[in-house]
Parts: structure tokens; sequence; C-alpha cells
């Protein structure tokens, strides 16, 4: 007998689809997902990158989907061992939320939040935040921790470690690492004009604030060295910082806008060290991305990947906004990215599917109990 569960999201996300392929294709469970939108299955501007984007991964195919206004929400609900909820912002999850409680189908939540990333902020602010996530808490049977400081919220919050069950943050490490050839970097280098000696620096997403490339940009500019004797900075992506980050930028920075899925591992793979130091930033997977692709990192401490995946073999944590820093962090991690980036590709074969997919049984385990 398989095991019913219903998973309510957002919209098609490119991280998720490989996962909920994988969860539907295990034989424990009957997996049925609903959507709140499919704008991303298409052609849409992404605000973030401000272009157009279309995934060239497929989103929906491989596991049964609908949109949740084209069900019977209440029978779905009803019909379902445990309804598995990503977060709980919208209207359409927190009605799922409450209807599962009144049908005593148990939810089991998985959010991205930690205190660093998404403070509650002052009183009296805190208080009425903290108080209407109990009341959405309260709701629920489980919880889908996807790291150690995502545990630690809910810790906070009065759940106990047995309604707590670890569901790694994951990528599909397969497809990185299966692209990320030297023969696809070597590709990567040549259309840019990066000889096979240079080492690379390696941003790779939204140029926004709080990303902070500005930051990154600086600490390149600062290193020792003339541009021709410093890493190239490759910038992957696109946004609002754009415009002035090019003006800044001068020889030895390139930029190549925005790169679909399957063209990442390349990008990845031609670069010696990624660097994501962003603020408040609940996980970041462009970090395991980089590593499932033999990449090292550099995170700022305010980067929840970095508590669970980045250590002194795969990476250096820095202080946010801490430029000097962050260019003695490239230096060194310039210097040792051929062993960050092999002790990456290692670690991150223990944080994959098959561990989501073990903590999503052990949950249900404890619901049939």
């Amino acid at each position: 007998m398989t095991f019913k569960l219903v998973y309510l999201v957002s919209h098609p996300i490119q991280y998720q689809a490989p996962l909920l392929r994988e969860i539907a294709a295990d034989s424990f469970f009957d997996l049925e997902v609903l959507f709140e939108d499919d704008f991303s299955d298409g052609a849409y501007r992404d605000k973030g990158f401000a272009v157009d984007v279309h995934w060239d991964v497929p989103l929906r195919s491989g596991y049964k989907n609908a949109l949740i206004g084209d069900v019977d929400l209440e029978a779905t609900v009803r019909g379902a061992d445990a309804v598995w909820v990503h977060g709980w912002q919208s209207a359409a999850l927190k009605r799922a939320i409450s209807l599962a409680r009144d049908l005593a189908t148990p939810v089991w939540m998985r959010g991205e939040n930690w205190i660093g990333a998404m403070p509650d902020g002052a009183p009296p602010m805190k208080w009425a935040k903290r108080l209407y996530r109990r009341r959405i808490f309260d709701k629920c049977s489980a919880f889908l921790a996807i790291g150690s400081k995502n545990k630690t919220y809910y810790k906070d919050y009065g759940i106990p470690d047995n309604r707590i069950f670890s569901m790694p943050y994951a990528v599909d490490n397969a497809f990185f690492s299966a692209r990320a050839t030297p023969q696809a970097a070597a590709e990567v280098r040549a259309r840019h004009g990066i000889g096979a000696g240079r080492k690379v620096l390696l941003y790779a997403g939204k140029l926004s604030r709080r990303k902070h490339p500005e930051l990154l940009l600086s600490a390149w500019q600062s290193l020792a060295g003339s541009a021709e004797e410093k890493p190239i900075l490759l910038i992957v992506g696109d946004g609002e910082m754009r415009a002035a980050l090019e003006a800044k930028a001068g020889n030895g920075v390139i930029f190549t806008g925005f790169k679909n899925q399957s063209e990442m591992p390349a990008y990845y793979a031609a670069a010696d060290l990624f660097a994501l130091i962003a603020e408040r930033e609940p996980w970041g997977l462009a970090v395991n991305e980089a590593m499932a692709s033999g990449t090292g990192v550099i995170v700022s401490d305010e980067v929840g990947a970095g508590f669970d995946l980045v250590d002194e073999q795969t990476g250096i944590v820095t202080p946010a906004g801490d430029l000097d820093d962050l260019t003695a962090a490239i230096t060194l991690g310039l210097a040792r990215s051929g062993d960050m980036g092999r002790a990456a590709a290692a670690k991150i074969q223990g944080w994959g599917f098959a561990a989501d997919i073990d903590g999503l049984k052990a949950a249900a385990r404890r619901v049939a109990s």
C-alpha cells in the first residue's frame, strides 16, 4: 500500500522538479503536486533577473500535477495520508493547512526560514509575527528541515525533535556533476577568451542589492596585481545592478548575462572558485550547484547553506559586508581551489535527493505509527 502525499507549492520550480520526479518514481509514495500558478512553465518576466526567462529543463513532467484551482481541494486533502506545504505565505496555502487540520489530515511544513535570513524584528512587531507563526505551526504535525539553521528555527518555536525530519535543501547533483566536464569548462573559457591557465572567480545569480555583487567586484579590484595578473571575475546573471556594475568593472571582468539551467554546469566547471556573499540568504542553492560541479565556494555568514556545506575543506565563510576579509578569502581560496573543489564534490554527494526521500519516509512512518 502506497502513502498518498499531496504537495502544495506556489509554482513549478526548476530546482524542485527533478526531486518531485524522484519521489514519484519511488513505489513508497503516491505523489500529487498542486501548484497555485504555472507561470514559470513557459516564458515569463523574472523580476530578479530583469529579463525574460524560459527554463530549458522540464518542470512539470514525470509526476502527477495540477493547478489548485482545477481540483476539488477538499476531496484531495481528505484522500491524502499527509499534505506537504512549501511555506505559508499565500491565502491558498493557509486555506489548505486549515482544511487539512479540519479533516484530520496531517500537515507537513517545509520552509526556508532561519532567524538570520528572516529576523523577527523588534517588539511589538516581533511578538505579532511570532504569534502568527505559532498559530500556523500549531496546525502542522511534522516539519521538514532543509538544514541545521532551519531546524533551530523550528525548535525556537517549541517544536520537539521528534516532529522535525531532515529533508536537506538539495539540487540534482548528478545533473551538475555529469555536465561539469573538462571539455565543457574549456568551451566556456574559449567562448569568453579566458586562457587555460587563468584563474576564474565566479558570481552566478541575480544582480540584486541583497546579493552584493558590488562587494565582490570591489574585493576583486582590491586583489594584488594588475588586471592581467588577477583572476578573471566571471559574472553570470542579470538584474537591476548590471549597468552600474559594468560601469565600474573595467578589464578582467566578464558579464555573460542570464544563463539557463542546462548551461550552468559548464560555467561552474570553468571556475576555480564560486562566491555567494549575500545578506539574509535563506539557503543559496547555487552553493549546492557549484559544489556538485566540483568547485570550491566562498559564502558570507548570512548564507544558510554555509552552516551545513561549507567547512575548511570545501570553502571559506566570511563576515557579511567585510571587504577586507572577503579579499583575503578570495586570495586564499584561489590558492587552494583544487583541493577545495575536490572536497566540495565529495561532500555534496551526501546532501542529495536520496536524503530528502529518506526524510519524507521517516515522516510518513511517524504518521503510520
